[in-house]
């Protein structure tokens, strides 16, 4: 067999059907297997269109290779986290694309615990395997598959990170993207005081108001415009699997991630003080600010799902944020969630009367921020890792620090920037952000992007 394209540094990943299909997907299920050696294992699915037949072929490698099967359904990425950790079982498997346009599917992996498998963790073994063609025999007794439904044990654990007596009636718009999260929002609804406008909140694997991906500046509109036209308190989006939660304020100004990490930090550090807080280093400083503000330990981690989960556990720490939008809790088994920290803000929201733009605006003064923007390396700039070299050679006579947890980051008396490597594309990622001087954090960002155009 030729060299499969679809896995992913974190996942697998592909267009339907040249890259990813159910003959593939049968395959995945028997190399799962193969590797994890699991009894019983949760298995769901998203809303695209093909996810029920991959699903359906995914399940049924497991059960030949004598692996019982608990089939959750319908449900998002956090769906099998969380059925997979709360029923003790020995691994899980999503069946999604996340935020990939409509023609796309793919399959994200657990094992006990949740646990991430990645490339480093058993998902190029995987592969290795399918390419070899050398498959165990079946099993003598097949798996027995059954409906599991996780729902009502879910919900009780979501509704377990607020204090519903203390919440206001706040109006919260809600975009689904036409992904899963609308289901759970509809579910929450009876039990919370909020008045929900939706939108784009039916599933439809079509996507027909676009890919749910509200990183794209293009697919905030729509929220944007119920925020302003119903006078809502705050707005709220996800992508297609929803693990991940976008927020906007009352005026309809997106808020960035990276200041809902130290929103949430602070949450937690007021409920368990001196706890440790994980981060990425793309952008720092607003969080370990409030997290030393409020008594707590900020650990620094390289950025992505699998490092942070780890990292979290090693500590022991009870959050730990990406400005991408991923926020992982201790009490979730270290895992993501795109429902919990949305409860949480409008928890926070509730018990100090403040807007969310009053929450975050005081932040985004202190700690202005750039944004994460890419560059495409040309022929002309060689690889990623010359192009760090240059910049590091550029500036370091200045730096008062430089590290490489994550790509470059370099440390001045009043600035500070990231420059990493994508994992997936010829791209570099640049985050600048400056102590309360908004004029100089976009000067250094031009300055950089000159010298990365140039280079």
């Amino acid at each position: 067999m030729s060299k499969l394209r679809c896995f992913k540094a974190y996942d697998v990943r592909g267009r339907i059907p040249d890259e990813i299909n159910d003959a593939l997907a049968y395959q995945i299920g028997l190399a799962y297997a193969a590797f994890v050696k699991p009894q019983k294992v949760a298995v769901g699915r998203d809303i695209r269109q093909s996810s029920a037949e991959l699903l359906a072929a995914l399940t049924r490698a497991l059960s030949d290779s004598g692996v019982d099967v608990s089939d959750i359904g319908l449900c998002g990425t956090e769906g099998v986290y969380f059925a997979t950790f709360a029923n003790q079982f020995d691994g899980g498997i999503m069946v999604t694309a996340s935020h990939n346009p409509p023609d796309y599917n793919g399959m994200k992996f657990v094992r006990e615990q949740s646990r991430p498998i990645s490339a480093d963790t058993g998902l190029k073994d995987m592969q290795a395997l399918i390419e070899s063609g050398q498959w165990p025999a079946k099993a003598a007794r097949p798996g027995r598959v059954t409906p599991l439904d996780t729902g009502a044990a879910y919900l009780q654990h979501l509704l377990g990170y607020v204090d519903r007596a203390a919440l206001r009636p706040l109006k919260v718009v809600v975009n689904a993207g036409n992904g899963g999260a609308g289901l759970v929002v509809d579910q929450l609804e009876p039990h919370l005081p909020f008045e929900f406008v939706k939108i784009n909140h039916q599933p439809d694997g079509s996507f027909p108001n676009g890919v749910p991906n509200p990183m794209l500046e293009e697919n905030r509109a729509g929220t944007i415009e119920a925020i302003r036209r119903t006078k809502a308190d705050v707005g709220l989006a996800w992508d297609g699997d929803y693990d991940r939660c976008f927020f906007f304020d009352e005026h309809g100004g997106f808020i960035e991630g990276y200041y809902l990490v130290g929103l949430l930090a602070e949450a937690f550090l007021r409920r368990y003080r001196g706890a440790r807080i994980v981060h990425d280093p793309r952008l720092t400083w607003n969080t370990i600010d409030i997290v030393h503000h409020f008594g707590g330990q900020p650990v620094l981690c390289k950025s992505g799902h699998a490092f942070i989960k780890q990292k979290m556990r090693e500590v022991d720490a009870v959050y730990g944020g990406e400005m991408s939008a991923h926020h992982y809790f201790r009490d979730f088994s270290y895992c993501d969630s795109g429902m919990i920290p949305w409860l949480l803000v409008l928890g926070v929201m509730s018990a100090s009367g403040k807007t969310l733009s009053e929450l975050v605006g005081e932040r985004q003064r202190l700690f202005p921020a750039s944004g994460e923007i890419n560059r495409k390396i040309g022929p002309q700039m060689g690889d990623t890792a010359s192009v760090l070299a240059r910049m590091q050679q550029n500036y370091q006579a200045r730096a008062k620090s430089i590290d490489f947890t994550d790509g470059l980051s370099m440390e001045f008396e009043r600035w500070r920037f990231n420059l990493r490597g994508s994992n997936t594309e010829p791209l570099v990622r640049l985050n600048v952000e400056s102590r309360a001087d908004a004029p100089l954090m976009h000067d250094k960002t031009a300055e950089i992007l000159r010298l990365l155009d140039g280079a």
